[in-house]
This record gives C-alpha cells, sequence and structure tokens, in this order.
C-alpha cells in the first residue's frame, strides 16, 4: 500500500540530515568553552568534540569540530544547534529521550525530539544508531555531574 504523506516525510527528514551532514552548522572550536567532551567510534573512525560554554546552569554556546560520515556530522550540528539557550536538565532529557528512541526500533516518534525524529530511519543499522548517537556521547562527557549513557547506546 502506498502511503504519501509517510513517503513525504521520509524524504524531508533524509533532505533535513543531508542538509546538516553537508552544510554543518556550529562548526567550529570554541577557545571560550568551558565543558569540552569528545567521542570516537572505532569501527568507522567518526570522531566529534563538543564545545560548550555553560553559565548559570545554561548551555549559551554550542559548537562542534569533527569528522566522519553524513549521519554523525547531522546529528552533532542539529545537536549543537539545539542545545544554544538550553538549560542542562533539557540537554539531559533530550539525551536520555534521543538515546531511548534510537535504541528501541519500536519506539514512537514522538514530538518532544523534534528534528531528531529525522533519525527514525537509521535505527534499523545498528552501526547507523552508533554514528547517530556520537555527538550524544560526547554531550554526556561534556557535562556536569551526569548520568552515565547506557553501554548497549555506546
Amino acid at each position: 500500500m502506498f502511503d504519501a504523506a509517510a513517503d513525504e516525510t521520509t524524504e524531508l527528514a533524509r533532505q533535513l540530515l543531508l542538509d546538516h551532514g553537508r552544510h554543518p552548522r556550529h562548526f567550529h572550536d570554541n577557545p571560550d568553552a568551558t565543558h569540552i567532551g569528545s567521542a570516537h567510534n572505532p569501527l568507522c573512525g567518526d570522531e566529534v568534540t563538543l564545545y560548550l560554554a555553560i553559565a548559570a546552569d545554561r548551555i549559551a554556546h554550542a559548537s562542534f569540530l569533527g569528522h566522519g560520515c553524513a549521519l554523525s556530522t547531522a546529528s552533532a550540528s542539529l545537536l549543537a544547534d539545539r542545545l544554544v539557550n538550553t538549560p542542562l536538565s533539557d540537554a539531559l532529557r533530550l539525551t536520555e529521550r534521543f538515546t531511548h528512541f534510537m535504541a528501541d526500533r519500536a519506539a514512537p516518534v514522538i514530538d518532544s525530539l523534534e528534528k531528531f525524529t529525522a533519525f527514525a530511519g537509521a535505527r534499523q543499522f545498528p552501526s547507523r544508531v552508533k554514528c547517530a548517537l556520537l555527538p550524544f556521547v560526547a554531550l554526556q562527557r561534556a557535562l556536569p555531574n551526569k548520568p552515565a549513557m547506557p553501554p548497549k547506546a555506546l
């Protein structure tokens, strides 16, 4: 059965990921960063370093550097964009929700994940899940007083 709405949504998600993968936002280091976290996927060679400027329990600025596939670059770009002016508690909740969403292929697409729902198709491929989660691992490593990333998500 042909579902035009689902096909259109899938195409929009693909275009969003391609755009952020080819033209990442916030792609630079930040010498004024107060917190830095890095993550590396030795299986594919992807690397990302996340630079955060945190003041008063809020992420005032976020940027990243790294190299990798379009999926990990798009994830880092979308994450850095989303983190600007975000309370630390919201950043941690986003990390938890996205990690669960990516780990559970049957998890429904929820609006609170915003643009991160574009990664739904990657959930069918474990190696691609790791690419999408890599910037979130870097975020976990950068944040103070953070819970550990679940081992199965790494």
